[in-house]
């Protein structure tokens, strides 16, 4: 099984700072660090540390050759990778807390350069029961999960940043990954709903689709339409949770595309995402699988 990572490719600019800076403030930062990013890359690297054979496709301008080494280094085949001339890598202005929280800033950049006809050319080498993985920080998502969805490919959803648009997509969706923020925008309901009724509420919607809802420090839940489970968060110290939803999303669909149970692979993607939250930076931050299964 191949799976094809169509995502984001960021230069992230991380901010330590006492608080979040409030409209109207000038806050000093206590240092800045740049580390490679953005979720598609993250989670590319997280399914490829958990053991999986790993496509990017992608776009970057002149100023993001680093991410392409960030990416090899993590034995993540780079051939789709588009490079352009005249435009700027996307990249993330990330405020961290003291207390290891985070607020994120976007620019697209090439990463909404996307054509139509570097989908095809990409889609061209894949096949049925290959998977596509996909966020939200591209251009021509629709027209991507369309043709993926016609070559038969299994198709995982991270709906992130939440965009209202994406509802049109779920029908085509087999894995829909997502925080309790984005299932209350899915279901226009509020974010302090009852997380148990919003996933069960999610799989009316879709009841095809395979939903996995992270509650952060609460834990997370899995439904289908036979199986439910919760499961309890690991108790750490955060410094910081930039890639903690990436390392979830990485590992559970390693577990599952790997033949396991969706016990176990909540399981796992719980663990590794709990080491990733103890450690800086984004992509750095990610577990090796050995290390998962050893704390496992």
């Amino acid at each position: 099984m191949k799976v094809l990572c169509f995502g984001s490719l960021n230069i992230d600019y991380v901010y330590s700072v006492p608080h979040f800076v409030k409209g109207g403030e000038t806050l000093a930062s206590k240092a800045l660090n740049i580390y490679s990013g953005g979720k598609g890359l993250n989670q590319s690297i997280a399914l490829s540390k958990a053991c999986l054979e790993v496509y990017h496709a992608g776009a970057i301008g002149n100023d993001g050759m680093f991410l392409l080494q960030e990416l090899k280094d993590c034995n993540v085949n780079i051939q789709y990778i588009k490079i352009l001339d005249d435009i700027k890598t996307g990249h993330a202005i990330i405020q961290k807390n003291d207390e290891g929280n985070n607020c994120i800033l976007l620019y697209g950049g090439a990463n909404q350069k996307i054509t139509k006809s570097q989908i095809d050319e990409t889609l061209n080498f894949f096949e049925k029961g290959d998977a596509l993985v996909i966020q939200n920080e591209i251009n021509e998502l629709f027209y991507l999960v369309e043709q993926a969805k016609i070559r038969g490919l299994i198709i995982a959803l991270n709906p992130s940043p939440m965009d209202d648009n994406l509802i049109h997509l779920l029908p085509n969706v087999d894995y829909l990954i997502l925080n309790e923020i984005e299932a209350a925008q899915f279901l226009d309901a509020k974010c302090n709903s009852d997380p148990e009724i919003m996933i069960k509420e999610l799989n009316k919607k879709i009841p095809l689709a395979k939903i996995i809802l992270t509650i952060g420090e609460k834990g997370s839940f899995y439904s289908d339409s036979k199986t439910f489970i919760k499961q309890e968060a690991e108790k750490v110290q955060a410094i910081d949770t930039t890639a903690a939803g990436d390392t979830f999303t990485g590992y559970f669909l390693s577990g599952i595309f790997n033949g396991q149970s969706p016990e176990w692979s909540m399981k796992f993607a719980t663990k590794a995402s709990s080491i990733a939250v103890t450690r800086h930076g984004a992509a750095p931050s990610i577990p090796e699988r050995e290390e998962v299964l050893k704390q496992l």
